[in-house]
């Protein structure tokens, strides 16, 4: 009996699951018109009907430094609690004025504190202010779906490990717009969807 399951678990060790589920990556480039770059635009897939998905359980980070927010876009999953930590010497806040954050302000603190805010609705982008510095502004993007990626100064994107479908792939940009388009991904390998924005 112990030589069976040695067996069983040699083989799930060489030829892994049969269970396994088959997923390809998404991958493409986004041409921003009218901006210096094209960074900090989201790609991401839409709602999936029959899926729900548990929000991460380590929480995502913005990081206030040298009186900026880092990252200045964050998409992430509908339900997730993101980190706000300060690590300037000065005191910083945090506030959005969005309806759908739920008008949140979450105080002013010191370097090395962090608070933290769940975003709780969907299809929510949301402003990230500093009422101690105006000049302070970063976005969170709420999405239904774990599958979602932010450019790079070049436009780049990947969206990894998405399960074997078709789907509807939107994007988002705080100044510019993109049309929705439709996505195959395969069992195995990757496809390529471009993406171009404008005013």
């Amino acid at each position: 009996m112990k030589k069976l399951a040695g067996f069983a678990v040699l083989a799930l060790l060489l030829f892994g699951s049969s269970e396994q589920v088959l997923a390809g990556n998404i991958v493409g480039k986004v041409k921003a018109h009218g901006v210096k770059n094209s960074a900090d635009a989201v790609v991401y897939i839409d709602k999936i009907p029959s899926k729900q998905f548990a929000p991460p359980k380590k929480h995502p980070e913005f990081n206030q430094q040298n009186l900026m927010f880092h990252p200045h876009v964050l998409p992430i999953l509908v339900g997730t609690t993101v980190d706000f930590l300060n690590s300037d010497d000065v005191l910083h806040n945090v506030f959005s004025p969005d309806p759908c954050a739920g008008k949140f302000n979450l105080g002013t603190w010191p370097k090395g504190q962090i608070r933290t805010y769940t975003f709780k609705q969907p299809n929510c982008t949301a402003v990230i202010l500093c009422n101690v510095h105006p000049e302070m502004e970063a976005y969170v993007v709420v999405v239904e779906t774990p599958y979602f990626a932010v450019t790079d100064k070049e436009g780049n994107y990947e969206i990894k490990d998405v399960p074997a479908g078709k789907y509807t792939l939107k994007i988002w940009h705080e100044k510019l717009k993109g049309e929705a388009a439709s996505v195959e991904v395969p069992a195995k390998g990757e496809t390529t969807v471009n993406f171009d924005i404008k005013r």
